[in-house]
């Protein structure tokens, strides 16, 4: 369904792209275009639109990383943001901590293991009974302006873990058991007459906002340290991604920067979510240095096995913060099996 989806409409958006931007396809000087990560069936339909149009204009055709895109999008609307920065990336499906050392070279300092912090806003809406027509996420957001972040006790996810991955699976399962203890039905959208409890319901949403966004703070800051043993001359955080687009989000992690003296940079809402500019803005910075692709031909078929990337990794995973968090993790576990071996000998 995706797959047709995307098909139906790609053309009209091309076209309606161009015509925004009083433009025909013989005025471009590149296409750029999203060969991952993501699914394989999409990203083939925008692969295949790129090329025929690179192909019959005689364009370099240059491949863009989403999350790259992410990132990097932040540099058209901050003149001052240059390599190397921080930036944290966070949405739907991806939770990922980034130094960004140059145009094409990063370090990947955290990642999620299982769910995103954008999929938790998503299903808190959803057993919440809020409006899902755009987005979870705002609409935690606006409830939780009125309930009370300390009213319902969720435990942040992976204290004891002394690195900067996340974790948002078991904040789900706390905020599906708080939910169920309260007798809430969350097939009751909030906005009926027969509602019940919209007060318990908003201090749910914001104590699980609180709690989420409290994960952010802690793996960021430790990111920051690790990015200055790295880089010392960073001075930005950059903080892109659908779920930058909550103001909570950002006046949280202000505060974790100003302990290091860097400076938040988050695109307006509109650039992070999804969006065709960040795709753009990625190829100028790459066509400016020579990264591209020459023409395709014109006749390209459209079965023509293209290199793409559902599963593509941005930058190569910082092995001493592997290392140390590992460490860590041994150095808990150690104690712990000394005491159940002493134990069953007390009891012999």
């Amino acid at each position: 369904m995706a797959e047709e989806a995307h098909s139906q409409v790609i053309d009209q958006v091309v076209q309606d792209a161009l015509d925004k931007a009083s433009l025909t396809e013989r005025e471009l000087s590149a296409v750029a275009v999203t060969i991952g990560p993501g699914l394989s069936l999409c990203l083939r339909v925008g692969v295949q639109k790129a090329r025929r149009v690179a192909g019959s204009f005689n364009l370099p055709i240059i491949s863009v990383h989403h999350m790259e895109a992410h990132a990097l999008v932040a540099r058209l609307i901050e003149k001052e943001l240059q390599f190397p920065f921080l930036a944290l990336l966070i949405s739907g499906g991806h939770n990922l901590l980034v130094l960004a050392h140059d145009l094409g070279h990063y370090t990947q300092l955290g990642t999620t293991i299982d769910d995103a912090i954008g999929e938790a806003f998503d299903k808190t809406a959803k057993w919440l009974g809020l409006d899902m027509r755009k987005s979870g996420g705002p609409a935690v957001e606006q409830l939780a302006q009125e309930g009370d972040a300390e009213s319902v006790r969720f435990s942040i996810p992976m204290k004891q873990h002394k690195d900067c991955n996340f974790s948002y699976a078991g904040l789900k399962t706390q905020v599906k058991l708080a939910i169920a203890s309260r007798n809430i039905d969350a097939k009751v959208p909030l906005s009926c007459a027969s509602s019940l409890d919209r007060s318990s319901r908003a201090d749910i949403a914001a104590s699980f906002q609180r709690v989420a966004v409290l994960h952010l703070e802690e793996r960021c800051e430790r990111a920051v340290e690790w990015a200055l043993k790295i880089e010392p001359s960073i001075k930005h955080l950059v903080v892109s991604g659908g779920v930058a687009s909550n103001q909570y989000v950002r006046a949280r992690l202000d505060q974790v920067v100003q302990k290091y003296s860097l400076q938040l940079v988050c695109p307006p809402p509109n650039l992070c979510t999804d969006n065709g500019v960040m795709i753009a803005w990625t190829g100028i910075e790459n066509f400016r240095v020579g990264r591209y692709d020459p023409p395709p031909p014109a006749n390209d078929p459209d079965d023509f096995m293209y290199d793409l990337r559902p599963r593509w990794p941005l930058g190569e995973e910082y092995a001493e913060g592997r290392s140390e968090a590992r460490s860590l993790r041994r150095a808990r576990v150690h104690p712990s099996l000394s005491s159940l071996v002493q134990a069953s000998l007390q009891q012999q």
